[in-house]
């Protein structure tokens, strides 16, 4: 097999050549995907309606949102006013907050993908773990609302079809994925089929905790898997089965990468798993959103290298002033605004970085979070890099998982945890403390508008927010846990999470 990787290996070569080339260069490279994508924008009905006619005009162009755009999509038509090319799906979004988003997609936007995956996977090749089996497991979340069928099922989707066809023979795949509309069916044939890959090299998934509620699925229906995988794998890998704390890294002795989001909220949970899987590199994604690539982990840049040969990038910083992807200062935050190839053009994706360090003659970048996520029940105005900063001192060395909710009525927050050390209520007196060095919440909770925060703490929490996420629309794989929420919680899923509690 290892013959077949490096085969792999060459074929990317090229594409990753010319990358390279690309960041020695970002101005050159950003000045010409610029002109591209204006060329798209100038043909489309949307151009013609803002009077563009070159990339001269380009500063007309205004800088939107989704709402301003979603009058222009005319959700799952196959052609639209903002591209010219023809709209191969609609990708639903899964973000932790607001509306359903439908992105269309183009076979340009779906190739901006597939290069970035080229070029990811020719860095893992060359300067990653000796893979040997090349077995992969990529994140597939069940259609469990089947009139979204046609949205994609896996990040392999995201890829040309020569690709999904080259990696097809190494994929694990539950069986009758197809059919499959039910979670905990869905948990059940993945179980079986991971269980079933002794030679299992790497994991890409999107959450990190879509992995967990697998290995706790797993862990908690050792004697039915036992039972169907009797005949299927060793007698050995059987008797791992059945030990109390299951022994993650025997029984899967190949694995070398979990692939999945390693910063902002997914960074305690990314802790878990190198926890879990000492020895196995855990590689954040970068930042990959639904509506573009935005960066590629590269081990040889020792960070996050934007995908600057395939979206057009322009950011703001705090007192509204644009610049260029060579114009970055290293130790600066920003937030993005950027062009793609299947109609978005100026498009404020809601997301923050800032400059790590310089590779080659290019910024890294690293996820800071969404702007200005904000809870405001009362007044109090919670920002979201405030509350990580709080949640951060509590040192919950042993927790996970963490997420700062709004309640309603009465208004107050709650704080919801995997695992704790010490009792809810010490915590809760903590946190309180610790939000109240925030003028405008002190102000809330002495005046008695905020009632005092309470915790809840139970391993189970992370799945049931899971559960209920996926049966309001959301994409299995691709849940995001908010350290700060901003929308209050719903009753019902209240009554769920203080069920759990009283149950324990």
């Amino acid at each position: 097999m290892r013959p077949i990787i490096q085969l792999f290996g060459q074929i990317l070569a090229p594409t990753a050549r010319r990358f390279y080339r690309a960041l020695d260069n970002p101005e050159l490279m950003q000045t010409s995907v610029k002109r591209e994508i204006c060329d798209r924008l100038i043909k489309s009905e949307y151009g013609k309606t803002l009077g563009i006619h070159s990339v001269d005009d380009w500063l007309r162009v205004p800088i939107v949102d989704y709402d301003a755009l979603e009058p222009w999509l005319n959700a799952k038509q196959q052609q639209i006013a903002l591209t010219p090319e023809p709209i191969l799906f609609y990708e639903k979004t899964s973000g932790s907050s607001g509306a359903v988003k439908w992105i269309p997609y183009t076979q340009s936007l779906r190739r901006s993908f597939n290069q970035m995956f080229c070029v990811w996977a020719h860095d893992l090749i060359v300067h990653g773990p000796k893979f040997s089996t090349g077995k992969l497991y990529a994140c597939i979340s069940p259609q469990l609302n089947i009139a979204d069928s046609q949205t994609l099922q896996n990040d392999l989707d995201y890829l040309d079809g020569w690709l999904r066809w080259f990696l097809r023979p190494w994929l694990v795949m539950p069986n009758k994925l197809n059919r499959l509309h039910d979670s905990n069916l869905f948990k059940h044939q993945l179980a079986l089929a991971l269980l079933e890959a002794e030679k299992l090299e790497i994991i890409s998934i999107w959450s990190p905790s879509f992995l967990q509620v697998h290995l706790k699925y797993i862990q908690e229906n050792q004697d039915l898997l036992r039972k169907e995988l009797h005949n299927r794998i060793s007698h050995h890998r059987l008797q791992l089965l059945s030990e109390s704390n299951i022994p993650w890294m025997q029984i899967w002795p190949n694995l070398k990468l979990i692939s999945c989001w390693d910063s902002a909220n997914a960074a305690d949970q990314a802790q878990g798993l190198r926890s879990q899987f000492p020895g196995v590199l855990i590689q954040g994604k970068g930042l990959l959103a639904t509506e573009a690539p935005i960066t590629i982990p590269l081990i040889v840049a020792g960070g996050c290298v934007p995908v600057l040969d395939e979206v057009f990038f322009e950011f703001e910083d705090d007192a509204g002033s644009l610049y260029a992807l060579h114009e970055l200062s290293t130790g600066k935050e920003y937030t993005i605004i950027l062009s793609q190839k299947g109609g978005l053009y100026r498009y404020r994706i809601g997301d923050r970085i800032w400059v790590t360090h310089y590779y080659r003659q290019t910024p890294c970048l690293e996820f800071l979070g969404r702007h200005q996520a904000v809870s405001d029940l009362v007044g109090e105005k919670l920002q979201e890099t405030f509350v990580n900063n709080a949640l951060t001192m509590l040192n919950l060395q042993e927790t996970n998982f963490k997420s700062l909710m709004p309640i309603a009525e009465p208004p107050h927050y709650i704080l919801l945890l995997d695992s704790a050390k010490e009792t809810p209520e010490l915590i809760a007196e903590q946190l309180d403390r610790l939000l109240s060095e925030s003028y405008h919440y002190q102000r809330a909770r002495a005046i008695g508008q905020l009632a005092p925060p309470e915790v809840l703490i139970s391993n189970e929490i992370p799945e049931i927010l899971v559960s209920h996420r996926i049966h309001t629309g959301s994409i299995w794989g691709g849940i995001k846990h908010p350290i700060l929420a901003t929308s209050p919680i719903s009753n019902e899923l209240l009554q769920k999470l203080n069920l759990e509690i009283a149950q324990k």
